[in-house]
């Protein structure tokens, strides 16, 4: 009896090796396989990667475990279908009616598919239980559909690493994780490289023709259901196996070759795509365009008074220790803000703040995720390939502008309304020694508005008010660091604060409630004895999109970021180009400090500074300067624009759109100078160097 209730699993495990094996075989004679093997290699190739494969499928069949376990038919007997059933509606109509529920938090269509999966599972659930005499045959067609999911997955998948190792000679790395993350651009991508139509009518053609087949097969296991002791037993069994492949995939997986290409080879896609989301790493030094190490490192420190890693910064003042609040605004794209053009007055707050600071008008976000812009503004290091540095394990003890304020005794703290785990936000902040205050340290009554993202920045606010209140009666001065929430979907907030109604779910209220919320801070603030002994930094984290027309249009990389200090910062506009990671230097330096740096970035007030911007995604790497914008991506690729600004009414400082034009002859020096930066950045992370 148990062996007949696994057919279905061994059908599709021994379709899944005969696929897993065609694709072993292709690899090894496709044109981008330069090495050779002799026959013991390809034996072990061979071995070690059915062995994968065969753990990988039984780990992958826990779905398949799980949908013939729920197969019953005392389900439906009374009065438990109809309980079911009911619950089920329930739920239906909570997702339908409820305004703020759990889905709709989330924002995006995920309210939508839940809505839809319940919708289908209901309609499924019903004609089971008022239908008794068609339970077989709907019973059928959903167990084909079930199949014709784990076939086309199977295939899919193959087609993918195909794809994959043809393009990067390797199998899913940091970049597969990035092109889930970046969907639109690699579906364009696919559309304009490869015959799409007729690869989806064959892959759909197979699918349906091995289900089909596997279906006839086993479609009689459904006839007669086993009972409650029998699935027991077949769970059981099903737990000790998965439990044996994820123990032995610890060791076939780190089996070594003696070239790279057996080793991917020999290697299961599924693992290693596990592998690089958990490890947010793409390796510079295997997939980018390289110089001499030591040469990069010269050209790249050349920059510097003292062209040295580790540098003494000096002042001829006094420092001033002012308390320093730095908030970091929710996807804040420059052309939000009336300075750069935008005529809905959704920023009005900031623009009257912008008119009063030192406003920097020509300032890109090192790339399009918070935890990029967080990383910039705490490391002050350009952008690396993978992940930020925030999501990555490596990520202690390293040189943050919070290591700079406690060294000169203030009190330092990351304050953020959301729960500071997500993104990994609090192993980060709290492994550099910042204090952290979060959705956590709320009470029931201070919460007006929450959505998945956090408390109402306006709650923020006001929770910012009395953490600072407390660290001016310890008698230090403070640096706070205060990462805005509300300006992200689904864009709900509180009503009655603004024109634009609080459910309106739009980017344009959600702009608009951040900036008054802001407007509350500083009206609260003004009212506090430390007011005018501190310096407010107010900065973007990255824009609200970055998709464009090439891999890196500026205009989605463009923030705003303005130093205000009544009496103290004196209102000028600063119009040279820099970067997300010049800032906190530069403020640093109108404190005059005096530290030993290994930061990045420079102040942009000094004459030693020399205008540039690095603007990236998880691949692309851009350099901008001189009127070039520079792309170094995988594999060791090389592109180069002109950029020429376009006209519009705006002054120059505010004119963020740019015609980027390929250049067929790139500037060498250039070139030189962008893989100088972003390989020493890599090297020196790799060897903890930029540790503090």
């Amino acid at each position: 009896m148990y062996s007949q209730k696994i057919k279905p699993f061994l059908y599709l495990g021994f379709f899944y090796l005969i696929v897993s094996l065609i694709i072993r075989i292709v690899f090894f004679f496709h044109p981008i396989t330069t090495a050779s093997f002799g026959f013991f290699e390809v034996l072990k190739v061979l071995v070690v990667g059915v062995a994968n494969d065969v753990f990988v499928f039984i780990l992958a069949s826990t779905f398949l475990a799980l949908y013939f376990l729920f197969l019953s038919d005392s389900k439906y007997k009374k009065p438990y279908g109809q309980i079911i059933l009911g619950a089920l509606v329930l739920l239906f109509f909570y997702i339908l009616l409820i305004p703020n529920n759990i889905f709709k938090q989330y924002g995006g269509s995920i309210a939508e598919i839940a809505l839809a999966f319940i919708g289908v599972k209901i309609l499924c659930f019903a004609l089971m239980l008022f239908l008794p005499s068609k339970r077989i045959k709907i019973r059928n067609i959903l167990y084909f559909i079930t199949l014709f999911i784990f076939v086309l997955l199977i295939i899919f998948n193959a087609v993918s690493e195909y794809f994959f190792y043809n393009e990067f000679g390797l199998r899913y790395n940091f970049i597969a994780v990035d092109y889930l993350i970046y969907t639109n651009e690699v579906i364009g991508n696919i559309m304009e490289s490869y015959p799409v139509l007729p690869l989806f009518l064959i892959i759909f053609a197979l699918t349906s023709a091995v289900t089909w087949f596997i279906f006839k097969k086993t479609k009689d296991e459904l006839k007669e259901l086993p009972d409650f002791k029998q699935k027991l037993v077949l769970l059981a069994s099903f737990i000790i196996l998965a439990g044996i492949s994820l123990f032995s995939l610890t060791f076939t997986t780190q089996i070594k070759s003696s070239n790279v290409f057996a080793e991917e080879i020999e290697a299961n896609g599924f693992p290693k795509f596990y592998w690089a989301f958990t490890h947010n790493e793409l390796d510079y030094f295997q997939f980018y365009p390289q110089i001499d190490q030591k040469t990069a490192e010269h050209n790249f420190l050349s920059q510097y008074p003292e062209p040295a890693l580790t540098r003494n910064i000096t002042s001829d003042q006094p420092e001033l220790k002012k308390n320093v609040v730095l908030i970091s605004i929710e996807s804040l794209s420059a052309d939000f803000m009336q300075h750069y053009g935008n005529d809905q007055k959704i920023t009005p707050f900031l623009d009257s703040l912008a008119d009063r600071s030192m406003m920097f008008t020509n300032l890109y976000a090192t790339g399009n995720r918070t935890v990029r812009g967080l990383e910039a503004l705490t490391l002050c290091i350009p952008p690396t390939a993978g992940e930020s540095i925030i999501k990555r394990e490596n990520n202690k003890n390293k040189f943050t502008t919070g290591n700079i304020f406690k060294s000169k005794g203030y009190d330092v703290k990351f304050l953020y309304g959301g729960y500071s785990y997500f993104d990994n936000m609090q192993d980060f902040f709290a492994g550099n020694g910042y204090g952290i205050v979060d959705r956590n340290n709320f009470k029931p009554e201070e919460i007006t508005f929450a959505n998945v993202w956090g408390v109402a920045d306006e709650d923020m606010a006001k929770k910012a008010i009395q953490v600072m209140n407390a660290e001016s009666k310890s008698g230090k001065p403070f640096f706070n660091h205060w990462m805005t929430v509300s300006n992200h979907r689904p864009f709900t907030y509180p009503g009655g604060r603004i024109d634009i109604p609080g459910d309106a779910k739009s980017r344009e209220g959600g702009v608009k409630y951040t900036d008054y919320s802001l407007r509350k801070f500083f009206e609260m603030a003004k009212k506090q004895d430390w007011y005018k002994n501190t310096v407010f930094v107010i900065v973007a984290d990255h824009c609200a999109s970055s998709a464009g027309s090439t891999e890196l249009p500026m205009d989605k990389y463009r923030i705003p970021a303005m130093v205000f200090s009544e009496d103290f910062i004196q209102p000028v506009k600063f119009d040279k180009l820099m970067s997300q990671i010049d800032l906190m230097p530069t403020v640093l330096g109108l404190l005059n400090f005096s530290y030993q740096s290994k930061f990045l970035g420079q102040d942009v007030l000094k004459k030693e500074f020399q205008p540039k911007a690095y603007i990236a995604t998880y691949q692309d790497l851009g350099f901008v300067k001189d009127g070039y914008l520079t792309v170094i991506s995988p594999v060791k690729k090389i592109k180069q624009y002109s950029l020429s600004q376009k006209k519009d009414k705006l002054t120059p400082e505010f004119s963020i759109y740019y015609d980027e034009n390929p250049l067929k002859k790139p500037d060498q020096k250039i070139v030189d100078d962008a893989i100088s930066a972003y390989q020493s950045t890599s090297y020196w992370l790799k060897t903890n160097q930029l540790n503090r």
